[in-house]
C-alpha cells in the first residue's frame, strides 16, 4: 500500500512538471519609454516632459515687417503764438522693416537687440491762431522718417498647440528726421519753409502677441508695440523769400507709435527632436525542460 502511494505522488509532480513546461510564463511588456527632455522648439509634442539643459541659452535670428499709426502731442516754434487751437497733427500710415538677434535663456525668458527703418509718413496738421480779436489758420505739411535701435525683452506665457503668448519691454535710441516742412498761412499768404533735420532720442516700447511654432526652428510672430519715439525737429524756418531773422525750427514734441507687425524667428542652433520613443518588447528565453526527479522507493528483500 505504501508502496502504491509512493508511485502516485510521482506520477502527480511528474504530471504538473509537464503542464508547466508545456505552458510558458506570460510577461507582460514594460510602457513606452518616455525622452529624458526635448529641445526647447519641440516641447508641444511631448507634454510634460522637461527642457533639455542644451537648450537653453540658444540663439536665434529674427526679421520684421509691419504698419505704423503714429501721434504728435504738439508743435512747437518760438514765433507761434500761445492761444493757439490745435485743429488736427496727422500722420498717414507707414512701413516698417526690422532686422535683429536674440537669445533663449530658458523656455520663458527672451532677449533680442533690433534695428529698424520706419518708412515716411505724411503729416498734415491745422490749427487756429488768436491774435488780438483777430483769428487765422496755419497749415503745416512735412515728411517723417526714423531709424529705431531696441534692446528688448519677453517672457513667454507657456505654450497651447503651438501657440507661445508673450509680452515684453525694450529700450534704446530712435533717428527722427523731418523733412519736406511747409507752413502755410492762408489768410495772409504767408509761407515758410524749413530744411532737413534729424535728432537723436531716447526711446522705449512695449511688446504683446503670439508666437506659432510653424516648424522645429521657425516661429511666425504677431505683435502689438506701443514705441515712444521722442521728439523730431525741423531745420531753421525761413520764408518764401528767404529772409529770417533769427533760428527758429519747429519741435515735433512727444511723437508716439501704435504698431502691428509680423516676425519670423529662427532659430539657428536647435537640436532637432528625438524619435517618437518606442515601446521595448523583453522576450524571455525558451524554456529548458528538466526532467522531475522521482523518488524511488527502497528495494525491500524477504527472508
Amino acid at each position: 500500500m505504501r508502496t502504491t502511494r509512493w508511485i502516485l505522488a510521482g506520477a502527480v509532480t511528474l504530471a504538473a512538471t509537464v503542464s508547466n513546461a508545456a505552458e510558458p510564463p506570460m510577461f507582460q511588456p514594460p510602457p513606452p519609454v518616455q525622452p529624458i527632455c526635448v529641445p526647447r522648439a519641440q516641447a508641444h509634442m511631448y507634454p510634460g516632459v522637461p527642457i533639455c539643459a542644451e537648450e537653453f541659452s540658444t540663439w536665434y535670428l529674427r526679421g520684421d515687417i509691419g504698419i505704423t499709426n503714429q501721434q504728435v502731442k504738439k508743435l512747437e516754434n518760438v514765433l507761434l503764438p500761445r492761444s493757439t487751437d490745435h485743429v488736427n497733427r496727422e500722420f498717414d500710415s507707414s512701413t516698417l522693416f526690422g532686422l535683429g538677434a536674440g537669445m533663449h535663456f530658458n523656455n520663458w525668458l527672451r532677449v533680442d537687440v533690433t534695428g529698424e527703418y520706419r518708412g515716411n509718413s505724411d503729416f498734415t496738421g491745422l490749427d487756429v491762431v488768436r491774435v488780438g480779436g483777430n483769428s487765422f489758420t496755419d497749415e503745416y505739411r512735412a515728411k517723417k522718417s526714423e531709424w529705431l535701435f531696441l534692446a528688448n525683452a519677453y517672457l513667454d506665457l507657456g505654450t497651447w498647440w503651438c501657440v507661445t503668448p508673450f509680452v515684453g519691454a525694450g529700450v534704446g535710441f530712435s533717428r527722427v528726421t523731418i523733412s519736406s516742412f511747409v507752413d502755410v498761412n492762408t489768410p495772409t499768404a504767408g509761407v515758410a519753409f524749413a530744411g532737413t533735420e534729424s535728432k537723436w532720442n531716447l526711446a522705449w516700447a512695449l511688446h504683446a502677441g503670439l508666437a506659432f511654432q510653424a516648424t522645429n526652428n521657425l516661429a511666425i510672430e504677431f505683435a502689438y508695440r506701443y514705441v515712444s519715439l521722442g521728439d523730431g525737429i525741423t531745420g531753421d524756418t525761413i520764408d518764401f523769400l528767404g529772409n529770417n531773422k533769427f533760428n527758429n525750427p519747429t519741435t515735433f514734441k512727444d511723437i508716439t507709435s501704435h504698431d502691428l507687425k509680423v516676425g519670423l524667428r529662427w532659430t539657428c542652433c536647435d537640436e532637432p527632436a528625438p524619435p517618437p520613443p518606442q515601446p521595448v518588447m523583453y522576450q524571455p528565453p525558451p524554456p529548458v525542460y528538466t526532467p522531475p526527479q522521482l523518488y524511488a522507493p527502497p528495494v525491500m528483500r524477504k527472508g
